[in-house]
Formats: C-alpha cells, structure tokens, sequence
C-alpha cells in the first residue's frame, strides 16, 4: 500500500531532511508541503493525505488548533505526526490524537517502528491506477486476450475499436467503443467520442490546447468539453501524488 503524505514545517531543510528520509521506504509519497497551519489546513482538505507531520517547533498552538479545526471539515482525519526538538509539545499532541511524536534529530530505530506500526493500521486496499485485468476480445472463433495495463488508449473507428498498445502495436476489435467504456477497470476514462485513455499513462494535461500527453512517444490526444468532468477527475487524482511547483 502507498501512503500518501503532507508536511507542514517552516523549515525547508528540515522539510528536505524528511522526504528523504521517508523515501527509503518506498511506499511514501508526498502529496503537499505547507509552511504554516493556514496552508497545511488547505492542503489537508485539498489533497486527503494519509499521513500528516508537523514541526511543531514553532506555533505549536496554531497547528493543535488546526488539528481541532479540521474536525469540522473532514469525517476521518489523517495520521497525524509530531515532529520537535524537544517534549515540550508532546502531552498535548497525545491529547489532541496524534499518532505519534517524533524528537530530532531523528532516531532510525524509533521512527521505523512506528511507520511499521502505522502500516499494520491502515487497512489495505488496491490503489485504482494499479488495477490489472485482462479483456478477451472475440471475433468469431478467435479469442485474443489482452492485459490492461499494455494498453495505452482505445481509438474509435466507425464502429471498430483499435486498441492502441504500450509497445506500438494496435489489435482491431469488431465492437463499438461504447461497449468497452464499462468493461475496463476504473483507471480507464472516456476523454472524447473518439477516445478512451488508460490514465496510468498520462503525464501532462492542458487545458488551454484540450490535450493529454502520455508517457510514451510523447503522444498526445484531445479531449472535448462533454468530458472535462472526467479530465478533471484525473488532474485531482494524480495531483495528490505530486509535489505541486507553482511558476
């Protein structure tokens, strides 16, 4: 299972120091960096993160408020970590729920225990980008049998399907487009009346030309406004895994 994490602290080499430290585990990936309790309250609610830590060196009180704050806006809060120099803070992160409380400079031993701890929590569930299936495409005695993630995009033609494989290569099916659209797992989205793209291999997204660019070959496909509802869906989705860089 992926977790998926903010952090907010107004440090930026402590900030650095920690991604680093989280990817030698693998199954950490940042979704927001925030500076203050302001933006690390609008990151939480913007990105759904599993896992947030807190430097709490400085305005401990705002993020403790922060933490009671986010009650009103959210369900279920994420795993809340507290970071500081000191133990100043940590009776009052165990009253407002955090998770756990983490002194620097950090303890490998300690902080291994406690991400183990947190993964034997979380309950396991299947991310959607990586669904595999496989389709079987029928045409008379023929039965070809495809898997999922080799396919990079279906195109329609007439009343064909040509399914457009990671490798280049493009396998004809007899049917509609239509037909396929329910039949992919969910990491496959309708984006044009032409179109049905595996999301899996997007890399870009421009609004202002009405494309996706895919990882491959540098392709790039149009998408029309009677589908930017499902556009949207991807941008969301694939922004909670990426560190944001404002220009």
């Amino acid at each position: 299972m992926e977790f998926n994490y903010s952090i907010i602290d107004s440090d930026a080499t402590s900030n650095l120091q920690l991604q680093h430290f989280l990817e030698e585990y693998g199954d950490f990936s940042c979704s927001s960096l925030a500076k203050n309790s302001n933006d690390g309250l609008n990151a939480i609610l913007k990105y759904s993160p599993d896992v947030v830590f807190v430097n709490l060196n400085e305005n401990a009180s705002e993020y403790f408020q922060m933490v009671i704050e986010l009650h009103q806006y959210v369900k279920k809060l994420p795993v809340i970590i507290g970071i500081s120099k000191t133990k100043n803070h940590a009776y009052e992160a165990i009253k407002n729920g955090f998770f756990d409380y983490w002194l620097k400079p950090y303890n490998e031993f300690d902080i291994r225990k406690s991400l183990l701890r947190l993964k034997k929590q979380m309950p396991e569930t299947t991310p959607v980008h990586s669904q595999a299936a496989t389709i079987c495409l029928k045409s008379y005695r023929d039965f070809q049998y495809l898997n999922t993630n080799d396919i990079l995009y279906l195109q329609a033609d007439n009343n064909t399907t040509e399914f457009v494989m990671k490798d280049g290569s493009v396998v004809n099916a007899f049917k509609t487009l239509k037909t396929f659209e329910n039949q992919l797992p969910p990491n496959f989205i309708r984006i044009h009346q032409s179109y049905i793209i595996n999301t899996i291999f997007i890399s870009g997204i421009s609004y202002g030309k009405s494309v996706c660019t895919l990882k491959l070959r540098n392709l790039q496909l149009p998408f029309s406004k009677s589908y930017k509802a499902n556009i949207d869906e991807v941008k969301n989705l694939l922004s909670k895994t990426a560190i944001l860089s404002n220009n």
